[in-house]
């Protein structure tokens, strides 16, 4: 308890100093302003953090998979290396698609507002082949009615894998910090988060395979962690869920 009450402290200390020189925009759409992309990293042993890029639903400008990005990877990559001896890349992030079979070379995939997320054919096979080789999902940035389209992607790549609301009781709430409560709210609209997953064979005893943040956006929270926007209680908290998903992932 101790050693935990340190990191937490760390983490607080840490948060709201993290800069990297961006502009400021809060509530903008897509790709963090005034951002050079994140060059993506060769396999090499380390953990890197993954974005899925996937055409959004109804197209346009707005990509969907990219907000947030680089800078709440860039801004989570640092506390990470900080707090854990995972020792992940710093010098950049990869962007890679559900058919890609670099993809599987990395333990943990995150897909951003996944209330616009499609699949072709090959994109389907390759999120089936990814968790079904130990790959672990994470969906972020969606709510109210994103919901639908989202759990309508899940039943079509994994029909018979159930969607199930978390509770603090499953481990992955206790992978590296014991998160103490789950009651956040989406950095914008304020509605109250609510953690889905869902497990191999349906059996809450086996591995947890994807957490989704509905009614929540942690990459909000990380990207304006040096801006002052949003509740620094909260970010860490964020980073929390954050740190410990990474654990799970490479544990389990």
């Amino acid at each position: 308890m101790k050693s935990r009450w340190k990191l937490a402290l760390s983490l607080a200390v840490l948060v709201p100093v993290l800069a990297i020189g961006a502009q400021r925009g809060f509530g903008r759409r897509g790709r963090s302003p005034g951002m050079t992309p994140n060059a993506n990293v060769a396999y090499d042993g380390k953990f890197t953090f993954v974005r899925v890029r996937f055409e959004p639903l109804g197209g346009g400008w707005d990509l969907k998979w990219d907000h947030d990005y680089p800078r709440a990877e860039n801004h989570f990559m640092k506390i990470l290396a900080e707090l854990t001896t995972i020792g992940p890349h710093l010098d950049g992030s990869n962007i890679l698609t559900f058919e890609d079979p670099e993809i599987f070379k990395f333990p943990a995939a995150y897909v951003s507002e996944p209330g616009f997320w499609t699949m072709n054919e090959t994109e389907l096979a390759g999120v089936r082949d990814y968790v079904h080789k130990g790959g672990f999902l994470i969906f972020d940035d969606f709510t109210g009615d994103h919901w639908y389209n989202f759990e309508a992607k899940w039943r079509e790549a994994f029909p018979n894998l159930r969607l199930q609301e978390l509770t603090l009781a499953h481990p992955i709430f206790d992978s590296f910090y014991r998160i103490e409560s789950l009651q956040m709210q989406h950095p914008q609209n304020g509605a109250p988060a609510t953690f889905v997953g869902a497990y191999e064979d349906n059996d809450p005893t086996k591995r947890l395979v994807m957490i989704a943040n509905y009614n929540n956006d942690i990459g909000d929270y990380m990207e304006f962690s040096d801006e002052g926007f949003l509740p620094v209680a909260l970010t860490n908290e964020a980073y929390k869920l954050a740190v410990n998903y990474v654990m799970y992932a490479m544990t389990h």
